[in-house]
């Protein structure tokens, strides 16, 4: 008996995702399949044509001169941090509300770790917060675009300036947003993206590390391929064997079976983002409805990625905050929280000494925001049940409808 092909449309989240509706997916079609397969057959399976191809290809989706692929993106925020050349005694400010590999690489480093405030509105970095914490012994500061909406990159860079300081950007959340219609990707000396398989394009594991500067991207490549100045493919080409390590790195290396599924998603990434947009606008329209829960505000001059959908509860609910989030996920919601604060994280507290009542706004908003389901798969009929399943939880826990 033949075996029936899957079909070319993306798989269906609840045929594939047995339990409640994830908060995120990947969208993998029979066009990402033959790339992996047409990879793993070829003579390369790391080190090859694949991985250049892919970085060419991100670098002008974003339009950086230079993308160098990474095996994750906490590898490339390891890699970025390297190259700025942190020493132990230098500083890195980071915003509070974040995951925590964007503070982790700092002390990979031997740095540390100072953390922001957020905007309540946004919950993206407060700049007021930022510079105040900015001192002489500050290397870098991270501009993190949470939830897939670009930080004031025109405020960052003058600060970055004034203060002569080093300008990253976190943008594992953004990559298809633009900011005064800029890519992420080309706002900040460094950017990092993750393509982890809820992120806007997987590759299974893997991040990239974009910039202008050729000496930092240069300097990436080694760090990701054990500090050696040319890689197998390299030798290869050239008909040579001789390397050479010329400072410590580690095998942060994405493999040409990563890269061939990363070629085949970034070509879908346009239509995927705006997708991701509908969804946002549908549940906008949906939630102006219901009480007691709104969504984040959305800045000007810059387009959203909406790799999340996060909302705020007010304050009567968000105190029942763990029992509305366990009722939606028995309704099939499969709602998360991001972020806990990384200073409150047992680690920065034992190791840096931080504390409640470092960061207020970010301590806050943790207390009250919920993540919904969002992903290019969703179906509006999937919505539509979230935002009924919300609703109905709300309404259970004292909240009523909006006239």
């Amino acid at each position: 008996m033949s075996r029936r092909r899957t079909p070319s449309a993306t798989l269906d989240a609840e045929v594939r995702s047995p339990g409640p509706l994830p908060y995120g997916r990947q969208s993998i079609d029979d066009d990402d399949v033959a790339a992996v397969v047409e990879a793993l057959r070829s003579d390369w399976l790391t080190t090859g044509p694949r991985v250049g191809a892919f970085e060419a290809a991100f670098a002008a989706f974003v339009r950086a001169r230079h993308a160098v692929a990474l095996a994750n993106g906490t590898a490339a925020l390891h890699a970025a941090m390297h190259a700025l050349d942190l020493r132990p005694g230098d500083e890195v400010v980071v915003p509070a509300i974040t995951f925590a590999a964007t503070a982790n690489a700092v002390v990979f480093c031997g740095g540390t770790p100072v953390f922001a405030d957020v905007d309540p509105a946004t919950l993206l970095v407060d700049a007021a917060s930022l510079e105040a914490r900015t001192t002489s012994r500050t290397r870098a500061i991270v501009a993190v675009d949470y939830a897939g909406q670009p930080c004031d990159y025109d405020a960052l860079r003058e600060l970055a300036a004034r203060r002569g300081v080093r300008l990253m950007a976190d943008a594992c959340h953004a990559l298809g947003a633009t900011y005064r219609g800029r890519p992420v990707g080309s706002l900040a000396e460094l950017s990092t993206f993750s393509f982890h398989p809820v992120k806007p394009i997987t590759t299974g594991e893997g991040g990239m590390v974009t910039t202008e500067d050729r000496k930092l991207a240069a300097r990436i490549r080694r760090f990701r391929n054990h500090g050696i100045s040319s890689d197998h493919h390299q030798r290869a080409r050239e008909g040579s064997w001789e390397y050479d390590m010329v400072e410590l790195g580690f095998n942060y290396r994405l493999s040409d079976l990563h890269c061939a599924l990363g070629l085949s998603q970034l070509r879908k990434l346009d239509r995927w983002v705006e997708r991701r947009r509908e969804i946002a606008g549908r549940y906008d329209a949906a939630l102006s409805g219901l009480d007691g829960v709104a969504p984040l505000v959305r800045g000007p001059h810059r387009t959203h990625a909406y790799h999340l959908y996060v909302v705020r509860l007010e304050a009567k609910l968000a105190r029942r905050r763990r029992e509305i989030f366990q009722a939606l996920r028995e309704r099939g919601v499969g709602v998360n929280v991001h972020y806990r604060p990384v200073h409150l994280h047992s680690y920065y507290r034992q190791r840096f000494g931080t504390a409640p009542g470092l960061c207020p706004e970010a301590e806050a908003a943790y207390e009250e925001i919920l993540t919904l389901p969002l992903f290019p798969g969703i179906s509006d009929g999937q919505v539509d049940r979230v935002v009924a399943a919300l609703g109905t939880v709300l309404a259970e826990h004292g909240a009523g409808a909006r006239r």
